[in-house]
């Protein structure tokens, strides 16, 4: 049988050990070909070769096994931090930041960090501080948004134009 050879391996190594890392199902089956491996006779080392991972995680990994079986090989639980803001808060605050801020008393047309925090203070008892909104704003899937200024004075499209600095396509003055 010819050898395939798969065109930039290193970038394609690197994508498959990072879709390996982007679902719990995923690493649970890399752990149990890894486990396959050892069961199958190979070392930790030679299967942690294989598979491009360190030896100790794969003994980690049989030792996991031996002491729990299948559930051993799972993600448990992590510690860490409870988060602020609960699922049902998080939901609300995502209808919230759809509307505009002056409809829940707050000075400004635009959501951003202070005006975030303030409202999560006033509406659900909950202090952040501004970074950790802007943080929240992403999590979320909302982008910084910054408006356009308006030209002191310019009530129409006429005056605005006279004020910009770019001259309009088609002028002489324009490069």
């Amino acid at each position: 049988m010819r050898k395939i050879e798969i065109a930039n391996s290193r970038t394609a190594v690197l994508a498959i050990q990072e879709e390996i890392r982007r679902s719990d199902e995923s690493k649970y089956d890399h752990r149990l070909h890894g486990l396959l491996l050892v069961a199958s006779g190979q070392s930790c080392r030679q299967a942690a070769l294989l598979l491009g991972e360190d030896p100790r995680t794969v003994q980690r990994w049989a030792r996991a096994y031996e002491r729990d079986g299948f559930d051993g090989l799972r993600d448990g639980a992590r510690g860490g931090r409870p988060p602020k803001l609960a699922a049902d808060v998080l939901a609300a605050l995502d209808a919230d930041l759809r509307g505009r801020p002056d409809s829940f008393g707050l000075s400004g047309h635009l959501w951003d960090g202070p005006l975030l925090s303030e409202h999560l203070r006033r509406t659900y008892e909950v202090s952040l501080g501004v970074r950790q909104c802007q943080r929240l704003f992403h999590q979320l899937g909302f982008r910084f948004r910054k408006p356009r200024p308006q030209v002191a004075g310019a009530a129409d499209e006429e005056q605005s134009e006279a004020f910009k600095k770019t001259p309009p396509a088609g002028d002489p003055r324009r490069r």
